[in-house]
């Protein structure tokens, strides 16, 4: 999901991680410049959150942007479990949505309707922790969690290998567009620890117009 964030508040660990991964990466040095303004943004609610991840996922932020705003049509502006379990009484596929994806959003609700779930708790657990319990719910795998780590927990350092997005500017920046594997990617970004997730906003940001936002 794209949205403008040179108005929102900056996490706190922000300047510290650019002037880090600017001193350590030759290609993060020359791609941070030219984003000043803009940083990862605050999110909204956990169910909102993990709901527009699982819309978003193995599709083009455009796509994810179009798909979100037919849901949030017929499940409300901000949607919460409820209101999805009510469109869901009545025929949940007028979200747009595909069937499998459906499903997942309406056991997604169920989970937080039902307290199965307790989002206070994540704030503070440890980053592999909520991934084990955010991958317990249908639907869930380790792309939606790490997603949910970088943009509603706003955690530092995840590496979310599993995006397309992240080979794919690790690829053009790194190797000549050739392509690259896990492992390569994984070497790539050692030199960005602590601060992976802010080195991936970047890399993101190099290939969308827009920034992305769950």
């Amino acid at each position: 999901m794209s949205q403008s964030l040179d108005t929102l508040e900056k996490p706190g660990f922000w300047d510290e991680a650019t002037t880090h991964l600017k001193g350590r990466d030759r290609i993060l040095k020359k791609l941070i410049p030219r984003h000043e303004s803009e940083w990862l943004g605050p999110s909204t609610t956990p169910f909102i959150t993990l709901a527009r991840a699982i819309v978003g996922h193995q599709i083009s932020v455009k796509s994810a942007d179009t798909m979100w705003k037919r849901f949030t049509d017929a499940c409300g502006r901000q949607p919460s479990p409820r209101s999805v379990m009510v469109v869901a009484e009545t025929d949940i596929s007028h979200t747009g949505l595909s069937k499998r994806k459906a499903e997942y959003i309406l056991d997604l609700a169920v989970h937080f309707a039902e307290k199965k779930v307790v989002p206070s708790r994540w704030q503070t657990m440890e980053d592999e922790a909520v991934v084990a319990e955010l991958c317990s719910i249908r639907g869930i795998g380790r792309w939606t969690a790490e997603m949910f780590l970088i943009f509603n927990l706003q955690r530092p350092d995840i590496l979310p290998l599993d995006d397309a997005s992240l080979l794919k500017a690790i690829s053009l920046h790194y190797f000549s567009g050739e392509p690259v594997s896990r492992f390569e990617a994984r070497e790539v970004a050692q030199a960005w620890a602590p601060w992976r997730t802010v080195a991936t906003w970047y890399l993101w940001r190099s290939l969308d117009p827009a920034c992305v936002r769950y």
